[in-house]
């Protein structure tokens, strides 16, 4: 039923999918055709599985990742000790019930995570594919994928067809990330079968999965053939995952599964993530652990250890174990909840999506960027902005005078009757009219190139009517590179339109709607090595032989004319960002090329240095050539860019980018961008293969200063080989770094030697498949959702839907969570701390004794109702409005050196804590009267009323919540006072002496405070106030 496979590809493929359970060792396999039941292995599933836990070991996991923190296995231990009766201070619930809190809104917050991960490779794993099967084809999702399955693969890309019979274009940007499409092939023998795949017995032999993506060895048998058949395979008849198909209907045999995947085996596992925020806070933990135990030595030592001194060592623990506060875990984790709620809900950034709400302060201390180019920084789409002359340059302004001059010489030509010969021999000294040389370019440029125009039918024409008349509304360019269809596109804007191409021949269309035919004699393709391409054609009409080449302006200076204006305007050109090619032509005479042709065949039969000879009869042509014009291409920007990075360089950000693409084309995108700016020097590191040529290399790159790095990725490993101590110290002194030919795991390990050797946050931005590793690896990773799919972004922390956004995820929003989790924590501290002081001077007062001063309600109420509204209501604060941040990104460099949360700070609210807690405890101990319950109403009191008066004190710009939080607790405590009468005396704390005394003892503990804040507001204002004012 399959009649039509004669005019379908076959081709070898990997299914797109990610993370899996696999087992076993890597090895070669034989995969026979259709038949996945003969597989002599056992090969891993076909699912993505991004999950941190399954469901047995959800909780086991979770609880591990809370206890294995000093912070929270040290409340776990102190719960549990009031079993002992020996140590038991109060009731069982004053330690369970908060440590239970901190455990249930951990707990809730991963499952919720988990889920949400769950439900997106759910839905990935559930997409349809269709598959042969000799029931016809079937329907069969991607998870049900094995190795031997026949896959069909429709187009996804953009409605082309296949420009060769038998051959197919691959999108790779999302593997490699170079955005050139590359030809794939099929095997031969099974182009032309007479019966169905599946009715034939063949296997492939392919190698054990590696993560070489641009190499591939294996061998295609047919075994009833006769005789039987054995073809070799490589690279050009695979596609790998996270590849596109661009044109036609591609049939694959699965040969690599689940983590067996190039992609995957490039992908890095993702780690668990925790911010360098919560490490600082986890070590102000152990100091405050540390001040805990000497207090608690200090109290057992003036008791002259009597008696039982280790068990009142351990009671002394237990009484002072507020001074490490359990309601600061749950505070910060649902702090960084109302952050993530924050981003998500912003009305300027769309779209953005946070993944990991653990780490938003980390946005708020990134010190390097390193991001993707492709689909991150532009867009990938090509436009054609200046064509140069050397006398007279065209801009995107004046394409019409271009336009109305190929119009006229075409026209000349009609009215003559005959057809100009552009440059005959005998006129080559002869000066030309600009009109003739602005033809002449624009000929050339719609000749030399590798684009093949496609048709289609659209509704109203067929295809084949289409592919006849040369219907412009049905036809398509296809190419290896976006700048190659660019061109064509302008010619075809200026009237030379190229209509129709093949393997040996080439139709070109004029303004006046003649056909112009070429013959293809011979094409010289472009190569990383050879940064140029030539064609040599036969122009049929008069048969004049033409070699025509365009190339980079660093190897065509050598090959064309002496010209006093090429060097000058490359640059002038390549300083906006243009992509700039140099065309120049060769006129042949018949004998010239047939000498030539003889030599070049013989070169290539050659066994020996093949490409060595070849390269050196090509260059016998390479010489004297006439140069023609100069084309300024661009690669379109994503949307505001050059602001944003011009805002991160401000904030104090080194900007690297990273990139699969070609040295030339990312040195020409981080110009555009403005990566690196325009008075900066660029160094650009020159190839390196071994010890001695890095070393030399260098020791020329130590020698300059402040400049830009270019380096690729092969001169980069022979670096880190040999030098990486060195290369790392130079780099990160650089302003901007781009690093080109990058292998995504080259990507990941740049982070991570980065992290190492500065101790610096950095932050990784991609879009594609081939920047998950790097993302991964980052402090912060951050996917883009673009037209390649949403690999970057389902393995990211935060999802944006542009760069631009960028911007205002660092500099409002993570510089807003990092102050906000700073003051929160210190004060969180500052409250427990006060407490714990008050605690310290009461047992000091009654003969060092462990009696607790507040039980039951009063010790829970008081980091919960009474106090935790409106000392949470802080994740509201800020101390400028968000325009100004963005206008002043300065103020995000201040962040960098890590001040808001610093042992300074900390000591600071020290010292106020042990000043509040003492000035309210000897206060009430002055000034109570006959009872001891007056002690806990006036103490207990003032100690809530100082805590909302610097909860306002603290507060810099407030927001309706803040009041209503002050008012609802103040509303709670005075409300609760009535069910308190087992620890206050309610009659006592209606009476004037009990107001006058809670009065003198707030005012005495705060206003000191307010009087310090005003005098250094007025003599030593931060930063943010003088942009506020």
């Amino acid at each position: 039923m399959y009649e039509q496979h004669c005019d379908v590809n076959y081709i070898l493929l990997c299914c797109p999918w990610s993370r899996c359970c696999g087992m076993g060792d890597f090895r070669p396999r034989t995969v026979w055709l259709g038949h996945p039941e003969k597989r002599e292995q056992r090969y891993p599933r076909n699912v993505i599985n991004n999950q941190k836990y399954n469901f047995f070991t959800f909780l086991p996991a979770v609880l591990f990742n809370q206890f294995k923190y000093f912070y929270n296995l040290y409340f776990l231990l102190l719960a549990c000790s009031q079993f002992v009766n020996e140590l038991r201070l109060g009731a069982l619930y004053t330690y369970w019930v908060p440590l239970g809190l901190v455990l249930i809104v951990t707990i809730m917050r991963e499952a919720v995570e988990e889920i949400r991960c769950y439900l997106r490779d759910k839905e990935v794993n559930s997409q349809i594919y269709s598959k042969l099967s000799t029931r016809g084809t079937v329907k069969v999702k991607s998870s049900g994928i094995q190795v031997g399955d026949l896959i069909i693969v429709e187009k996804v890309l953009a409605p082309l067809v296949l420009s060769f019979p038998g051959s197919c274009f691959l999108r790779t940007d999302q593997l490699d990330g170079e955005t050139d499409w590359k030809l794939r092939l099929p095997v031969a023998c099974t182009q032309r079968l007479p019966t169905d795949l599946l009715q034939i017995r063949s296997y492939v032999y392919a190698e054990e999965p590696n993560i070489d993506i641009h190499n591939f060895i294996g061998t295609f048998t047919r075994e009833d053939g006769d005789p039987p058949v054995n073809e070799s395979l490589s690279i050009e008849n695979t596609l790998w995952a996270s590849t596109v198909v661009a044109s036609g209907t591609v049939v694959g045999v699965v040969i690599y599964t689940g983590k067996e995947l190039r992609s995957v085996m490039n992908t890095s596992n993702p780690r668990h993530k925790m911010g360098l925020f919560d490490l600082e806070v986890n070590c102000l933990t152990k100091i405050l652990f540390g001040a805990l135990v000497v207090v608690s030595l200090v109290m057992v030592a003036l008791q002259h250890f009597a008696g039982r001194w280790y068990l009142q060592i351990f009671r002394f623990l237990l009484l002072f174990s507020h001074i490490v506060p359990i309601s600061l875990r749950v505070n910060l984790d649902m702090g960084k909840m109302v952050f993530s709620w924050m981003i998500k809900k912003d009305p300027k950034i769309p779209g953005t999506v946070v993944r990991a709400s653990t780490i938003p302060e980390q946005l708020g201390r990134i010190s390097y960027l390193l991001t993707d180019k492709t689909g991150t920084l532009t867009q990938n789409e090509m436009m054609f902005r200046r064509l140069h002359l050397g006398t007279v340059a065209y801009g995107m302004d004046s394409m019409d005078e271009v336009q109305s001059h190929v119009f006229s010489a075409y026209t000349q030509v009609s009215e003559a009757g005959s057809r100009i010969t552009p440059q005959a021999p005998a006129a080559t000294k002869v000066r030309k009219t600009i009109s003739s040389r602005v033809h002449e370019a624009v000929k050339a440029i719609a000749l030399v190139h590798n684009v093949t125009p496609v048709y289609e039918s659209n509704g109203v024409t067929d295809q084949a009517e289409a592919e006849q008349h040369y219907e412009d509304t049905c036809r398509v360019y296809q190419a290896s590179s976006p700048d190659e269809v660019s061109l064509v596109q302008w010619t075809e804007s200026v009237g030379l339109t190229l209509v129709g191409r093949d393997q040996s021949s080439m139709q070109l269309r004029t303004p006046t709607g003649q056909i112009l035919n070429f013959t293809i004699l011979q094409i010289f393709p472009f190569t990383y090595e050879s940064k140029r391409m030539g064609i040599i054609v036969r122009d049929e009409s008069t048969g004049e032989i033409t070699f025509y080449m365009k190339g980079a302006d660093v190897v065509m200076a050598g090959i064309v004319q002496y010209n006093d204006w090429l060097e000058e305007e490359c640059g002038n050109m390549a300083r906006e960002g243009l992509r700039v090619l140099v065309v120049s032509k060769k006129s042949l005479t018949e004998e010239q090329y047939q000498d030539f042709e003889a030599r070049y065949v013989q070169a290539k039969l050659s066994v020996h240095d093949r490409s060595l000879k070849v390269a050196t009869v090509i260059e016998s042509l390479e010489m004297e050539m006439e140069l023609l014009c100069l084309t300024g291409v661009e690669d379109q920007l994503q949307t505001d860019v050059r602001p944003t990075l011009e805002i991160l360089r401000n904030a104090g950000i080194k900007v690297w980018m990273l990139t699969g693409d070609k040295l030339e084309t990312a040195t020409c995108t981080a110009k555009n961008a403005h990566l690196i700016t325009r008075n900066q020097d660029i160094h650009i590191f020159r190839p390196v293969t071994t010890r001695g040529e890095a070393h030399l290399e260098l020791n020329a790159f130590r020698r300059k200063h402040d400049c830009a790095l270019v380096i690729s990725g092969d001169s980069l490993e022979v670096c880190l080989k040999y030098y990486e101590y060195e290369f790392m110290e130079l780099a990160c002194q650089c302003p901007a770094v781009v690093c080109c030919r990058c292998t995504p795991t080259q990507k990941a390990q740049i982070v991570r030697l980065l992290q190492e050797r500065t101790g610096k946050l950095t932050c990784a931005v991609g879009d594609g498949g081939n920047d998950v590793s790097m993302i991964q690896e980052a402090d912060c990773g951050v996917g883009v959702e673009g037209k390649e799919g949403k690999q970057a972004s389902l393995a990211a922390d935060f999802s944006v839907t542009q760069f631009k956004h960028l911007g205002r995820l660092l500099m409002v929003h993570g510089r807003n969570s990092y102050k906000r989790s700073a003051a929160l924590s210190q004060f969180v501290i500052h409250r427990s701390l006060c407490i714990s002081t008050m605690q310290a001077v009461f047992s000091s007062v009654f003969y060092f004794a462990s009696v607790p001063l507040y039980q039951g309600f009063l010790i829970i109420g008081y980091s919960t109702i009474y106090t935790m509204f409106p000392v949470f209501s802080l994740v509201l604060d800020k101390d400028v409005k968000s325009e100004v941040a963005m206008l002043y990104p300065e103020l995000y460099k201040d962040l960098l050196k890590g001040r808001p949360l610093s042992f300074k700070t900390f000591l600071i609210w020290v010292l106020i804590s042990i000043y509040q807690g003492s000035i309210i405890m000897y206060g009430a101990l002055l000034l109570f009267e006959s009872e001891f319950v007056h002690i806990v109403a006036i103490s207990f009191t003032s100690l809530i009323l100082t805590e909302l008066l610097m909860v306002a004190l603290t507060i810099q710009t407030w927001h309706w919540l803040m009041i209503v939080g002050e008012l609802l607790s103040l509303a709670c405590y005075v409300a609760s006072l009535v069910f308190l009468h087992e620890f206050i005396d309610v009659y006592f704390i209606t009476t004037v002496s009990f107001l006058w005394k809670v009065t003198v003892i707030t005012l005495v503990s705060c206003l000191p405070l307010y009087i310090l804040k005003y005098l250094r507001r007025r003599f030593s204002p931060p930063n943010y106030s003088k942009l506020t004012s």
